[in-house]
């Protein structure tokens, strides 16, 4: 089986580890593929920073910081305090030594004129990953968000210095009409056994990767089913601020609401299934005569066990819909 994740970030790494544990439990030698988000990368510094993907593959090496959520573990930052002194850097964006040795990599190959495909496979080689990432895109896509009372400025300054605060009207990815799909991605959805949507933020991380001209084309044609995981769990949601991202967009923050975002596979959406906590399970009913088969199960993902256990339950809603 192939399994294919759409996603970026904490939520979408943890779910992929979940997945992984499963696979590895299950010992048949399934393939796991991640398109992921890269709508959120951004230069500092003159270093070409990637979040999501970055979340991703320290989450996968196991060397990510847990407690924080994201960066490496065991991390100094002395670099980044002489590049406040020096200017170069933004107080509010801190990066720690050992994740500027992989920004710094990933800037050397890029100026040497290699594919961000290219990079993901070279920065993927150092660990044992057993998970293969593969950019949305080559093209540099970077997301400024629309204010009310001024110009629009980088998601990373919306999202970290002003923490979402600001109020927003919109979101736009930078010459995003020129961007395509990377030949990994496209390979990997044609091929897909499963689809799985990960429980990432659905505007700003998922949202960009099905923006990419072509993608969401890609998906609806694939063969594979689809189905979503909620990241909103009683109105709530699990990580991050979402909810200002929603309220955006015109999205309630709801499971029901942001599967019928994504919308039917049947009708003009994506969606052939979708998993919802047990304690949203009212929306079950909604979303079926709306044309998404929906399941209620656990999705907090507190360990190994009940991660892997939540892409076994979206596994089998995948196989139920053939």
């Amino acid at each position: 089986m192939r399994y294919v994740v759409i996603g970026g970030g904490v939520g979408c790494a943890r779910f992929v580890k979940g997945l992984r544990e499963h696979v590895r439990r299950t010992g048949q030698g399934d393939r796991i593929d991640v398109v992921v988000n890269t709508a959120d990368d951004w230069w500092v510094s003159g270093l070409r920073i990637a979040p999501d993907h970055d979340s991703l593959l320290y989450a996968l090496a196991g060397v990510n910081d847990t407690e924080r959520g994201w960066g490496r573990a065991d991390e100094t930052e002395r670099v980044a305090a002489e590049l406040h002194m020096w200017g170069t850097a933004p107080d509010w964006f801190t990066l720690g030594d050992l994740d500027l040795g992989t920004h710094i990599a990933r800037t050397s190959w890029l100026r040497e004129g290699l594919t961000v495909s290219e990079v993901y496979r070279r920065l993927g080689a150092r660990w044992p990953l057993d998970v293969t990432l593969h950019p949305a895109t080559d093209a540099e896509i970077d997301t400024h968000v629309l204010l009310a009372d001024r110009d629009p400025i980088h998601f990373q300054e919306w999202w970290v210095r002003h923490r979402a605060q600001l109020p927003a009207t919109g979101f736009v990815q930078r010459d995003i009409d020129r961007a395509t799909p990377s030949e990994g991605a496209l390979d990997a959805i044609t091929r897909a056994d499963v689809i799985l949507i990960a429980p990432s933020n659905p505007v700003v991380s998922v949202g960009p990767v099905l923006a990419v001209p072509g993608m969401r084309e890609a998906l609806r044609a694939a063969v594979a089913p689809i189905v979503g995981v909620s990241g909103i769990i009683s109105g709530a949601v699990v990580r991050g601020m979402a909810d200002a991202c929603l309220a955006a967009i015109g999205v309630d923050t709801s499971a029901e609401a942001v599967a019928r975002h994504y919308g039917a596979r049947r009708g003009a959406g994506l969606l052939d299934g979708w998993l919802v906590d047990e304690s949203d399970a009212s929306a079950l009913d909604p979303l079926q005569a709306a044309g998404i088969t929906a399941r209620a199960v656990p999705l907090w993902m507190r360990d190994a066990d009940t991660s892997a256990q939540l892409a076994s339950d979206a596994i089998a809603l995948a196989r139920s819909l053939g």
